[in-house]
């Protein structure tokens, strides 16, 4: 991605090189037994995934629900503005095929304008310029990255800094710190993005100092760079999924620039869908529907788990359509439980 045009003065870095476009799409996702993604809604197949795509809130128009943004020092940018335009078809285009069902609703830019946003942005310039001389390089390795958060929480950070509860972020999966997600990965943040009650979700655009960055381990307790060596952690060397931006660093190695409010069908914000991909055989991550059964036995009731079973046969009879179906499960599973079984079976897939 290439720097972004800034209308608002403000200290900014010069050294920002992002990740180059992706000329595929190939998120890791979620679904059950590989549905069609271009007829999500097709009653045909007897194992279909646990979804439901229609979208919370019909409108959109934003009215006066992000009004509070510009009482925090954020400038809406207008549908022809040029920085607008490229953020909205970055942030589309990084979606692929799932793009075509997100609404960008408004995008607004951080001016700086306080004194302390002013200060936050000329410490970002300052160690930015530190950790490229202690890396005795060119680059300080500044990255465009996505961060998930509420509505109430941009202003929150805007003016606060990011807050550390003492509790790691994303079960701790991999550390404690702030988790940011590459900038042509803007889906894994899209998932941890909380829906507020206009049915927007909203994502931070922010630049992060990486520096060098060391390989973090699926269920590590890090708090800190392990060595002075390192700045930052990263999942995966080769592709990386998540920035880990640790807690002792997380108000210093990030300057959020840009606030992307979107709407987007329910599918997408819990992850339960399936992206495409190049062959007839699966890659992303699935469950077969007759596993999600045998995992459920386990910690519910055997009259629940009754019932779910009865609504699976009554799908295979055709006596009942596949969002129906969906719709049962979660209603008896609950969302957050459902999302939980279908990572825990991905996590074993990818270990097997």
């Amino acid at each position: 991605m290439s720097d972004y045009l800034h209308q608002c003065p403000s200290p900014t870095v010069d050294t920002v090189t992002p990740d180059v476009v992706a000329h595929e799409f190939n998120h890791l996702a979620i679904d059950v037994d590989h549905p069609d993604l271009n007829d999500p809604m097709d009653d045909q197949a007897l194992d279909s995934p646990v979804s439901n795509c229609e979208t919370v809130v019909s409108t959109d128009q934003p009215g006066t629900t992000l009004l509070p943004f510009i009482s925090s020092g954020l400038m809406e940018l207008g549908e022809g503005d040029e920085v607008h335009r490229y953020i909205k078809e970055r942030f589309i285009s990084e979606l692929g095929a799932l793009g075509a069902q997100v609404t960008v609703v408004a995008i607004h830019q951080n001016c700086h304008s306080s004194f302390t946003a002013k200060a936050r942005a000329q410490a970002f310039q300052a160690y930015s310029e530190a950790v490229q001389k202690k890396g005795d390089s060119d680059t300080a390795n500044v990255r465009y990255a996505w961060y998930a958060t509420s509505k109430e929480d941009v202003s929150k950070i805007l003016s606060y800094g990011f807050s550390y509860s003492g509790k790691p972020e994303n079960d701790g999966l991999y550390g404690c710190g702030a988790y940011f997600a590459p900038d042509n990965h803007p889906l894994e943040s899209i998932m941890s993005a909380p829906i507020d009650r206009d049915g927007l979700q909203h994502l931070l655009l922010c630049r992060v100092i990486l520096g060098k960055s060391e390989l973090v381990t699926h269920g590590s307790e890090q708090s800190h760079p392990s060595s002075e060596q390192y700045d930052s952690g990263i999942d995966d060397l080769s592709s990386p999924r998540k920035y880990i931006i640790w807690s002792t660093h997380m108000n210093t190695h990030v300057l959020p620039e840009y606030v992307v409010s979107f709407r987007a069908p329910y599918c997408l914000s819990v992850g339960l869908v399936r992206t495409p991909e190049k062959s007839q055989n699966p890659t992303s991550p699935w469950i077969p529907f007759p596993i999600l059964i045998l995992e459920l036995s386990k910690i519910f009731h055997p009259s629940d788990v009754g019932l779910i079973s009865k609504y699976y046969e009554d799908r295979k009879g055709e006596k009942i359509s596949r969002h129906v179906l969906v719709q049962k499960v979660r209603q008896i599973v609950g969302d957050r439980l459902l999302i939980k079984i279908i990572k825990s079976f991905r996590t074993k897939q990818f270990e097997a």
